[in-house]
């Protein structure tokens, strides 16, 4: 998955390694398998209006956005087995519990992308023709 950095309006990075999960088997998959998320670790559902915690073992923030990265919506302490969403939300950030707070994040602050990485391309093997 590719990762990103995001920070608020006033500069600050709000997630400094951010897998952006744009993907319907990335978004499938999220935050599933993991036994934690690190301060700093986050991931980006986009699109997303809605997640659920269905089989994860810890809890986690979830940061709803706009079509502008603007924050709607924060879910603070999102316990495993539980849903969450807000209308009008473009995409989510999940968070480990208790960073929305420690961030700053609340509705109305804007987020914006610093820097972006790409996974690295699968190799494949290619047929080479054969020489005349």
């Amino acid at each position: 998955m590719p990762q990103i950095a995001l920070a608020s309006d006033d500069g600050n990075v709000v997630c400094e390694r951010c897998l952006l999960a744009e993907t319907p088997l990335a978004r499938l998959r999220g935050l599933l398998g993991r036994s934690d998320l690190p301060a700093g670790e986050g991931l980006l559902l986009r699109p997303a209006g809605s997640i659920h915690t269905a089989f994860m073992r810890f809890p986690i923030d979830a940061v709803f956005l706009d079509r502008a990265d603007r924050v709607l919506k924060v879910a603070h302490d999102l316990a495993p087995w539980r849903m969450a969403g807000c209308r009008g939300a473009r995409a989510v950030l999940e968070l480990p519990a208790g960073e929305a707070s420690k961030r700053g994040l609340q509705p109305g602050v804007s987020l914006t992308q610093v820097w972006h990485t790409t996974p690295r391309a699968k190799r494949t093997r290619r047929s080479v023709p054969e020489p005349s």
